[in-house]
């Protein structure tokens, strides 16, 4: 006779508590504005942390003044980024906290503890050997 482990297949997903609505809401239009691809390198490129002056976006992702601005602005209102002026120019930076809550949505804690895999026995079907 032969021990087989078996996994007990997880029917709802992961011990994780489902996200309040409006939590949903807010971090859809984060995902949302984070659908470009444009938009995910400007995040990229202002993940260095330093302020980074529209001027130097242009650059380099050679884009026209307005297009930058617009994805900017979008990145803006989703509360991805902040920024502010300095004379005719303009500097932007990601907001940490934001960064931090879609890291957190990455990494969810559990709310209860996984259950231990079980072990079952199963017989062989047929004569002895």
């Amino acid at each position: 006779m032969k021990t087989l482990g078996v996994l007990q297949p997880l029917c709802c997903g992961p011990d994780v508590p489902p996200l309040d609505p409006r939590a949903a809401e807010d971090l859809a239009a984060v995902f949302k504005a984070l659908a470009d691809p444009t938009r995910v390198a400007i995040v990229s490129r202002l993940a260095s942390g330093e302020k980074c002056c529209v001027c130097d976006l242009t650059d380099a992702f050679d884009l026209a003044q307005p297009t930058v601005s617009h994805h900017l602005r979008i990145l803006r209102d989703s509360g991805l980024v902040d920024s502010e002026r300095r004379g005719t120019f303009a500097y932007y930076w990601l907001v940490p906290e934001a960064i931090e809550r879609l890291r957190r949505v990455f990494q969810p804690t559990p709310s209860i503890p996984s259950p231990p895999i079980r072990t079952a026995r199963r017989t062989a079907v047929g004569p002895p050997p």
